[in-house]
């Protein structure tokens, strides 16, 4: 990811092969942090052991952990 400041790595939660990138995202960026459950998304990836899966909180579990900071 390249911004105006810096570029940084953007590292996924499982392991697999980038099979698409988000074109949008070079014209409307901002859509990271305004819709990064729907338009903002950066890429998808067709797993290589959806078994990796099993290792991540779902979205109660993330919600909860956000909420104990």
């Amino acid at each position: 990811v390249d911004s105006v400041k810096a570029a940084s790595d953007v590292y996924a939660p499982a392991s697999g092969t980038v099979t698409e990138a988000n074109a949008a995202l070079g014209d409307e960026p901002e859509l990271v942090n305004t819709d990064p459950e729907n338009g903002g998304w950066l890429f998808r990836l067709t797993l290589s052991d959806a078994g990796e899966l099993a290792g991540l909180m779902d979205r109660a579990a993330y919600d909860a952990f956000i909420a104990s900071l």
